[in-house]
C-alpha cells in the first residue's frame, strides 16, 4: 500500500493541507481542538509523522499540576483508588496532567494539616481524604488563602474557604444498606454496626442514614451502639468477635468504614448462619472471595474509575474558576454487589 501523504492526511481530517504543514511545523497559529481532530486522522490512517503531531498537540495542552493526598498505602481501597486516578490522569484527554500522589501513614491532625500545607504549596489544586478536625480545616484555609482550591474526597469537609467534594451520597448508602437488612433478615433482631472513625463524615453520615431507614420503615429492629475500628483490621476482628460472644442472638452486621478484612476474618470463624446478614463497604479481592463464599451477603462500593476520573474534572475545573468562585459538589453513584453479581 502507498504510504499516507500530506494531503491524505488533509483529506481524512477536514482540514487543508497548509493547516497540516502548519502544524508539521509546530507554527502557533492552529487551534488545539484541530490539533486534536489531526491526531486522530493521522493514527487512523497511519500517517508517517505521527509523532511529530504527538508532539505538537502536546504543547498545545494546557498543563495542570493536581496533588491528592490518600490515607494510607498499606490499605487496599486507598492503593486501588492511586492507581485510577494514575490510570484516569495520564489518558486524560485534552489537557496535560501532572500528578502527585501522596499517601499518609500518620493520619494525626497536625500531620495531616503539615502535609495539605505541603501539597499546598506544590500543586495548583488539591484534594484529600481526611478526617473533620479543626487543625485540618486550618491547613486546608491555608491553602486557599495561596489560592490554591481544595477538593475533598469520600468524606466532605469544611473550612472557612470553600471546599469542594466529590463521592457517594453516604446518606443514600446508609439508608441503602439498612434496606438490604430489612428485606434480607428473616426475623429482625439486634444488628452490630462497626465505623472506621467518628471524624470521617462519610461514615458518620452512613449511619445516621442507616439508622433514619430503620426508624421510618422498621422498629422491630435493634440498632447496637456502633464501634470505632480505628481503620484497622485487627482492631476490626476482636470487635466483631466480641459482639457475636456478647450478643449471639445478632442477626446481622454493618460494617460502614475501615476494618472489614479483620471483620471478615472474625466472621468466618463463626459457624455459619442462614439467618446472619452482613453488609460490607467497597469491593476488592477480600470482599469479593467473602461475597463468593457467603461471609459477606452484601457490598456497597466506589466504582473507582469514574470516581477518578470525575475527581480529576473536578480538581481542574476549580483551578480554573479558583477557590473564591463557591465549593463544587459531584456526587457519583454507588455500585451494589451480592454473591450472583460478582
Amino acid at each position: 500500500m502507498k504510504r499516507p501523504t500530506i494531503p491524505d492526511l488533509a483529506e481524512a481530517a477536514g482540514v487543508s493541507v497548509s493547516t497540516i504543514n502548519r502544524i508539521l511545523n509546530d507554527a502557533g497559529n492552529v487551534r488545539q481542538s484541530t490539533r486534536e481532530r489531526v491526531l486522530r486522522a493521522a493514527a487512523e490512517i497511519g500517517f508517517y509523522g505521527l509523532g511529530t503531531i504527538e508532539h505538537a498537540v502536546s504543547i498545545g495542552r494546557e498543563r495542570h499540576r493536581l496533588g491528592v493526598l490518600l490515607q494510607r498505602g498499606d490499605r487496599t481501597f486507598y492503593r486501588n483508588l492511586g492507581d485510577a486516578l494514575t490510570t484516569e490522569a495520564e489518558a486524560f484527554a485534552g489537557d496535560r496532567i501532572e500528578l502527585t500522589l501522596e499517601f499518609l501513614e500518620d493520619l494525626s491532625p497536625d500531620k495531616v494539616a503539615d502535609h495539605i500545607r505541603s501539597l499546598g504549596e506544590r500543586c495548583e489544586s488539591l484534594a484529600v481524604v481526611a478526617p473533620q478536625h479543626p487543625l485540618v480545616a486550618d491547613g486546608i484555609d491555608w491553602v486557599i488563602n495561596r489560592g490554591v482550591p481544595v477538593t475533598s474526597l469520600i468524606g466532605p469537609l469544611s473550612a472557612r474557604g470553600n471546599v469542594s467534594f466529590v463521592g457517594l451520597d453516604n446518606w443514600k448508602v446508609g439508608r441503602t444498606a439498612a434496606w438490604a437488612f430489612d428485606k434480607m433478615v428473616r426475623k429482625p433482631g439486634k444488628i452490630g454496626i462497626l465505623v472506621g472513625n467518628y471524624r470521617l463524615r462519610n461514615q458518620e453520615m452512613n449511619e445516621s442514614g442507616f439508622r433514619m431507614y430503620f426508624r421510618e420503615h422498621n422498629n422491630k429492629f435493634v440498632l447496637l451502639d456502633p464501634l470505632i475500628t480505628y481503620e484497622t483490621a485487627a482492631v476490626a476482628r476482636e470487635l466483631v468477635e466480641t459482639m457475636l460472644t456478647t450478643h449471639p442472638d445478632m442477626c446481622g452486621l454493618f460494617v460502614s468504614g475501615g476494618g472489614i478484612t479483620g471483620a471478615i476474618s472474625a466472621l468466618r470463624d463463626t459457624p455459619k448462619r442462614d439467618d446472619f446478614v452482613s453488609v460490607g463497604y467497597e469491593l476488592f479481592g477480600e470482599t469479593r472471595a467473602a461475597l463468593i463464599d457467603g461471609t459477606l451477603s452484601l457490598v456497597i462500593s466506589h466504582p473507582m474509575r469514574t470516581f477518578a476520573r470525575r475527581s480529576l474534572e473536578t480538581l481542574i475545573k476549580t483551578k480554573k474558576t479558583g477557590p473564591d468562585a463557591g465549593a463544587q459538589r459531584v456526587t457519583i453513584g454507588f455500585e451494589i454487589y451480592s454473591p450472583e453479581s460478582v
